[in-house]
């Protein structure tokens, strides 16, 4: 797997709005999504990446963590595409359990996804992406994105399409 990393530590203004809102789970009806106020440092993101391969050769340095779920596993931006900025970056999840998958092909895309009510846990661990818009992430979006809204199964769908080896490449990561 090719990383190419992104010097810029910085949330994009997106991720800074998404992480002052809190995510209601509703039971496992809503979005189980943390996100965090700063990317995980360079430190901490290769102890977690080489904590879920088991392999302690590995740099996290192509990953800029911005959030969890209620078990820890962890949404990410995956600096994959030379030289974008970080908005053009695919947002993956790694789930604690070991489920692993791409999110969406960029930030705006990962937008449009939250919007129709599915956070990264659910779009990578549940088949059903069953459209429950929010309100308050649609205005976000809005804002925010630069692709034109589409619904988060056709947007993880891409994402998965053009990315398809993503969870057997971590995979073969592991120890």
């Amino acid at each position: 797997m090719t990383e190419t990393t992104v010097d810029d530590r910085a949330l994009p203004p997106a991720l800074a709005e998404i992480s002052a809102l809190e995510f209601d789970y509703d039971e496992g009806n809503g979005i189980d999504f943390e996100p965090y106020a700063a990317f995980d440092s360079p430190e901490e993101t290769t102890d977690w990446l080489r904590n879920w391969t088991g392999n302690h050769d590995l740099d996290g340095g192509a990953y800029r963590v911005f959030g969890q779920d209620g078990t820890g596993g962890l949404a990410a931006l995956w600096c994959i595409r030379p030289r974008p900025p970080l908005a053009e970056q695919p947002v993956v999840f790694m789930g604690s359990e070991g489920a692993c998958g791409v999110v969406a092909g960029n930030l705006s895309d990962f937008l449009w996804v939250l919007a129709d009510g599915i956070g990264p846990m659910e779009a990578v661990e549940y088949d059903d992406h069953t459209s429950r818009p929010d309100p308050t992430l649609t205005s976000l979006a809005q804002r925010h994105a630069t692709t034109a809204r589409r619904t988060a199964q056709a947007i993880i769908a891409d994402a998965r399409a053009e990315f398809p080896t993503y969870a057997e490449d971590i995979d073969a990561l592991c120890q």
